[in-house]
């Protein structure tokens, strides 16, 4: 609480420099965090105001100090800065209490990181520390006793406004460490380990003890490789194969073998359930365009002037459910890494995110022990997207957020990352006789175990046990690296690279050794501070590096790049011809592994999956008491909601290459499809790029989920003018813990059906990536969250003149329902409101689903089309609300031409089908009238009939009029009503 005259102040005395707002300037930091406090139930306090905080050396001159606040640190128009010196204590005003955030020793502070660099460069010849901070003063209510506030603000704080596995919290007190991490002592150099004579409960604790997250049929390989070697492993030894051997670097169960039974039919075996899935479909496809598939950092395709496009999407759960601000941030610097390092290296040109978190209304008595509460990861996830991507200076322009109650422990992030490169780049080979060379960040002690963390559940233990596996980002150094990096390339400098990301330089450097060998010195690696041990700098996943072969003679020329973009570039090692993999650390061997025994020697034991379908009593689709009212609820549900205040945190504009951006409408407040960019300016062409997800439906029928998740994806991209035939998607599967037959018979499941879609729809997966182990267990109790695929779709627009928004355009035109009908309501929107979530999973028809995407991309190359949009959460009747109020024109709808579902249970309302039905394949589409005819042989000309049916027109109304089989309207309401409905929900 309140310092004491014996409280040490602080560990080192600094100089401190506070900044706040002018009196009178708006404080939306100081808002956001009284509200965030209030959200917990806190009232001691009336308003809250947030500054900046920093610390410097007390050796350095009171003129030296003032001029760095003055000209560094310090926004003469919003801000004035405080000035204290190392022996004074900054005072709280009466009836407030200040709160301190700083971070702790060894954690990346990218922002005192670039003061420090400015200072090296301006006014010093030699390193001066720095240290931030943020501190928030609260006033407080009349009559609040102060020590009462004091212990509410310290219990609020610590969730609302600190993470307390990575940051310090002070209330009421002013202690703030400053100085560089202590030299523990930590010994450097080889550490053997007992092994040999383990029997299986020894293996087990060692595995469990030192964070390996090794099965025990592995560790009992790994004892019999080092009985043949006659020796002990080390500590590197061992971290090496648990790196890369992990679920998250080795992904052993869609490579393993697996026998699956169905409903107790016949067992169906795979020797390689990626292979022969997901990956078999993108080798029988055989795209030409299809340039880079599965074997490289990013998937590529074939653009446009000799120029490819990349992509990558990967997960970043468990991090992010520890630190969602940093974890979400590492997770989209460390996909750009994949785009930097995807060839010989791609030009980041977008970003993508997608989140799947818990309830924002859960009441905080139903918070299982040890978790964030949902707002504070969603807030902190969309924070770390937004920080790093935006100050990198690529556009984030397509996403998603869903919502569950089973994402509460184990929240799910997703980032992904386009490039851009020149097709000559687009291969690349590792050279015996090259030199490892690492180019960007220093080591530290961020990000140990982040790739075995990664594979395991998380428990309400493991914010405290895994701190030390988050990693901290950096975007400013990771611009950096960016800029340099593109020049080495085009300059010839290097002839391989990979980012360093989960494992650190054990799985980098592993990897690219892989077909030949490599010897590497520790004592060359750059480091943040001293006390690592050796294995720890083998392993550590600290931020924003590369490691690159590059030629001995072209190293000087590296060096010199490097050093104009200020840049910290490294060679520590040799590519070599011998198959092993050598670290030494001051001239002492700390791990000595062969090649094929760290890549191939992983066991691969036959597991079994297994799946019996749900048993549901049919239940008919009852009507609701109110159709404009159920609308309503439906547009204000959380998975539909509007995505405004999260989409507006994003710098989309950025680079000037959006052509289709992901809000539409007058007012650009409405859901659009895909996002369109335009990358090259010499070429009209364009990339498309979309989603698609719904976990609830993999609860019911993991198969029909994963099809109509590939389908959901494909909509978005063809609804905006994407290609359907050239277009390619990727996988990205978050599951349960699939040791248990069940959930790896769900995972089957989904599997079987990418590759029995992407096949009909002739759209090759490029890129993939698994999460397993998605569980979190508090006592004895396990939460996994539903079998979540996540599909991303990229697909080249012919010409972005012809790009298609949303929006309703002009009254008089005719509204088309393209696609068929169904009574497809299992784990819909609608049943939601119910209180059901059972029945008929919509499922995409193979054989059609393809023409329909065929002869709608025909029309819209033809100009016949004004606007579309896809039909997904809600059916019709949300999709026409959203194409009214972004176009802010009526809409007038007749349902009763339309056909009778070919499933309608008996005693099913057929109006509710009609307007909620979630079917698959789908679109809403405004055609002038003079083009209706063209429209309409599109269809027919493909052999589809009269799926294109003409369901009403556009008005001058402002009303939105839906019409079923009774003349009396199901529904009429104003286009703002429907607005405010869709805006009504969480705001961030």
């Amino acid at each position: 609480m309140t310092p004491s005259a014996t409280t040490p102040l602080s560990t080192t005395a600094a100089w401190r420099i506070e900044t706040h707002k002018r009196p009178g300037m708006n404080d939306p930091v100081g808002h956001k965090a009284l509200a965030a406090m209030r959200e917990l139930g806190s009232t001691v306090a009336t308003a809250c105001h947030a500054g900046h905080g920093y610390l410097l050396p007390s050796e350095l001159g009171r003129t030296q100090v003032e001029l760095i606040a003055r000209d560094l640190l310090t926004d003469p128009v919003l801000e004035i800065a405080s000035i204290f010196a190392p022996d004074e204590i900054p005072a709280s005003a009466p009836g407030s209490v200040r709160v301190l955030v700083a971070k702790k020793p060894g954690v990346m502070d990218p922002v005192a990181e670039s003061i420090k660099r400015v200072l090296r460069r301006t006014m010093f010849d030699h390193d001066v520390h720095a240290q931030t901070f943020q501190v928030f003063r609260f006033d407080l209510a009349d009559g609040q006793p102060l020590e009462t506030a004091e212990a509410e603000l310290e219990t609020a704080a610590a969730r609302a406004l600190c993470n307390t596995t990575i940051e310090h919290l002070r209330v009421g007190r002013e202690d703030l460490p400053f100085g560089v991490p202590k030299d523990l002592g930590t010994k450097r150099g080889r550490v053997e380990v007992a092994l040999l004579d383990l029997d299986d409960a020894g293996l087990q604790a060692l595995s469990l003890d030192g964070q390996l997250s090794l099965s025990l049929e592995e560790m009992r390989a790994i004892q019999a490789h080092f009985k043949e070697q006659g020796r002990e492993p080390s500590a590197g030894d061992l971290e090496t194969l648990a790196q890369t051997w992990s679920e998250h670097c080795k992904h052993k169960t869609f490579a393993g073998r697996v026998e699956f039974t169905a409903d107790g039919g016949a067992p169906e075996h795979f020797e390689n359930l990626l292979k022969e899935t997901v990956a078999a479909a993108t080798f029988a496809i055989d795209a030409p365009w299809c340039v880079s598939v599965f074997h490289d950092n990013a998937g590529i395709i074939a653009f446009d002037q000799g120029w490819d496009i990349s992509f990558k999407v990967e997960t970043h759960n468990h991090p992010s459910a520890i630190d969602p601000y940093g974890g979400a941030g590492t997770g989209i610097g460390g996909v750009v890494r994949d785009i930097l390092g995807v060839g010989l290296g791609a030009r980041p040109i977008a970003n993508t995110d997608a989140f799947f978190v818990g309830p924002l209304d859960l009441p905080a008595d139903q918070l299982p022990k040890g978790c964030m509460h949902p707002k504070r990861i969603l807030r902190g996830v969309v924070s770390g997207v937004r920080d790093y991507g935006n100050r990198m200076g690529i556009p984030t322009i397509s996403g998603g957020l869903w919502f569950d109650e089973r994402y509460v422990g184990n929240p799910l992030v997703y980032a992904g990352t386009v490039g851009l490169a020149p097709r000559q780049f687009a291969t690349k080979k590792v050279h015996p006789g090259d030199l490892v060379v690492t180019m960007g960040g220093a080591v530290g002690r961020d990000g140990i175990h982040g790739a075995t963390f990664s594979s395991v559940e998380l428990t309400e233990e493991s914010e405290e046990d895994s701190a030390a596996s988050v990693q901290i980002g950096n975007p400013i150094e990771e611009k950096r690296v960016l800029d340099a990096l593109l020049q080495a390339r085009d300059l010839g400098l290097y002839r391989s690279l990979t980012d360093c990301g989960a494992g650190g330089l054990s799985s980098a450097v592993g990897e690219m050794g892989e077909e030949c060998g490599v010897e590497i010195d520790l004592d060359e690696v750059p480091l943040k501070y001293p006390g690592l041990a050796s294995h720890d700098i083998w392993i550590s996943e600290a931020q924003e590096r590369m490691v690159l072969g590059v030629p001995p003679d072209k190293l000087d020329a590296l060096y010199e790049l490097c050093a104009t973009e200020g840049v910290s570039v490294k060679a520590i090692g040799r590519f070599t011809e011998t198959g092993r993999l050598v670290i030494r650390d001051q001239g002492e061997t700390i791990a000595d592994l062969s090649m094929e025994f760290l890549h191939n020697g992983t066991p691969r034991p036959l597991r079994k999956a297994v799946w019996t379908t749900p048993i549901f009593a049919p239940t008919a689709t009852q009507a609701p008491a109110d159709f404009g009212q159920a609308l309503l609820q439906i547009l204000a549900a959380p998975d539909v909601q509007s995505r405004e205040w999260l989409v507006r945190q994003y710098d989309h504009e950025v680079q000037g290459n959006l052509v289709i951006k992901p809000m539409a409408g007058v007012q650009a407040d409405a859901p659009g499809n895909g996002s369109v960019i335009k990358p090259l300016a010499s070429s009209s062409k364009g990339v498309a790029i979309g989603c698609g997800a719904n976990p609830r439906q993999g609860l019911l029928d993991p198969y029909a989920m994963a099809a109509a998740s590939i389908d959901e994806a494909l909509r978005n991209v063809v609804a905006v003018g994407g290609d359907p035939k050239h277009t390619a998607i990727l996988d990205n599967f978050s599951w349960g813990n699939c040791q248990k037959p069940d959930r790896l018979g769900s995972l089957v499941l989904a599997a079987k059906a990418c590759k029995d879609a992407a096949i009909a729809y002739g759209t090759p997966f490029i890129s993939g990536k698994d999460s397993l182990n998605n569980e979190y267990r508090v006592g004895n109790e396990t939460i996994a969250i539903p079998p979540t695929l996540f599909v991303s779709a990229m697909s080249v627009v012919p010409d972005v003149a012809k790009a298609i928004t949303m929006d309703a355009k002009e009254p008089g035109n005719r509204l088309y329902l393209v696609g068929p009908t169904d009574e497809d309501m299992g784990a819909s929107h609608y049943l939601r409101l119910t209180g059901e979530s059972a029945g008929r999973v919509p499922q995409p028809n193979l054989e059609t689903a393809p023409k329909v995407f065929g002869a709608l991309h025909a029309a819209m190359q033809n100009g016949d089309v004004r606007a579309c949009h896809d039909l997904s959460e809600g059916g019709l009747a949300v999709a026409a609300a959203e194409m009214a109020f972004a176009g802010e024109w009526g809409l007038d709808l007749d349902l009763s031409a339309l056909h009778d579902p070919a499933h309608l249970q008996a005693g099913s309302d057929l109006d509710t089908v009609l307007c909620f039905s979630e079917s698959t394949t789908r679109f809403l589409v405004e055609v002038p009238l003079l083009r209706a005819e063209d429209f309409e042989r599109h269809f027919t000309t493909a052999g589809l009939g009269d799926i294109a049916r003409p369901v009403g027109e556009v008005t001058t109304s402002k009303r939105l009029r839906i019409r079923g089989k009774a003349a009396k309207p199901l529904l009429d309401l104003d286009i703002e009503d429907l607005r405010a409905a869709h805006k009504s929900g969480f705001q961030g």
